[in-house]
């Protein structure tokens, strides 16, 4: 049986109130940005580059002049890349709610093609202080739906959470321990770099699959998928921290730990909600990994991007930075209980 369409006056009325919902949580956002003395930015869609991770895909388009030549460009994926700029010109505390575009996604109800992001950066600030934002932008979003002025919930299939629930902290390494029985570090060379056999070996041993061609990055993110993320953020919401070195992805390695880096991902009721990072500034470390990723891209889907050399540059000028993205979309359909992504989204596709 086919489904209404979006624009069925009825249902229209039955996603209404999430609707409402969204235009709630987003002056809330906004008045919380706005309360830190916050700038909102608003960074162009058109990019020279998607992003430079293996599994991130972009919306090609191209640009024509009036003689005929054209240059190829990309819908943005992520303000990141701009807003690192603004970082280099002097900005300090920067937010946006961005329209954003990924590519290969499958529509479900957690993913759409378009969507919105709320991104912010904080020059000067560590990691943890913008894992806090996230926490405190997640609790925003549920008080600003709740009925009685309180601090509201979040939901999502058969998990409910009060929007005051204390939060948990769980570094990555811990987490495959208690809940995968593996021990990452161990998996690590004391730089960082990954040993395939070793985790492959208790990937096994914690009764999961290993296919020939998995890599170290392939099997992490199967025992994340199979054991972590289902377990985390269903008691409270919970920022997963410490990445290892190959997870890293635009973070910087922690100081005191090299096989680690300062990334976290917030959960809540087991949905993945932020990811944020402490900026790597190191253009010649960045370039590395971009290059690699581009290499394991090519290997893996028979194309590449180009690299933003204008970043690279302004990594060099940029302050020492902690950011993070955030899915708005997502934080409506918690705040608001709705069913699915679509059910928040204006028009969806």
């Amino acid at each position: 049986m086919r489904l209404m369409p979006w624009f069925h006056p009825d249902r229209h009325a039955d996603r209404r109130p999430f609707l409402t919902a969204r235009g709630q949580v987003r002056r809330a956002v906004r008045a919380w940005f706005e309360a830190r003395d916050f700038t909102e930015v608003e960074c162009g869609q058109l990019q020279v580059s998607p992003g430079n991770e293996t599994h991130l895909h972009g919306f090609a388009t191209r640009r024509l002049w009036p003689d005929g030549t054209a240059r190829d460009l990309y819908l943005a994926t992520s303000p990141e890349f701009a807003c690192k700029k603004l970082l280099a010109a002097g900005e300090t505390r920067i937010f946006e709610l961005a329209r954003v575009f990924r590519n290969r996604e499958i529509d479900s109800p957690l993913h759409a093609a378009e969507f919105t992001m709320l991104e912010w950066y904080r020059a000067g600030a560590d990691w943890r202080t913008v894992a806090e934002d996230a926490l405190a932008l997640a609790r925003a979003g549920a008080a600003a739906v709740a009925e009685d002025g309180g601090a509201g919930r979040w939901q999502w299939r058969g998990c409910t959470l009060a929007g005051d629930t204390p939060a948990q902290w769980l570094s990555v390494p811990d987490a495959f321990m208690q809940l995968a029985g593996i021990d990452l570090l161990s998996t690590l060379g004391a730089d960082g770099s990954p040993d395939r056999a070793a985790l492959a070996a208790q990937v096994v041993a914690a009764g999961l699959n290993v296919a020939a061609d998995d890599s170290w990055s392939d099997l992490f993110t199967k025992v994340l998928t199979a054991r972590i993320e289902p377990a985390v953020g269903r008691d409270a919401p919970t920022v997963l921290h410490s990445y290892p070195a190959p997870e890293a992805a635009l973070a910087r390695r922690m100081p005191q730990e090299p096989r680690l880096s300062e990334r976290f991902e917030l959960y809540v009721c087991g949905v993945e909600l932020a990811n944020g990072f402490g900026e790597l500034t190191d253009p010649a470390e960045q370039r590395a990994r971009f290059e690699a990723d581009m290499d394991e891209k090519q290997r893996l889907y028979g194309e590449r991007y180009p690299i933003d050399e204008a970043l690279l540059e302004a990594l060099a000028l940029m302050p020492p930075a902690s950011g993070v993205a955030l899915g708005f979309d997502r934080l409506v359909m918690l705040a608001s209980g709705a069913r699915s992504i679509a059910d928040v989204l204006w028009t969806p596709a």
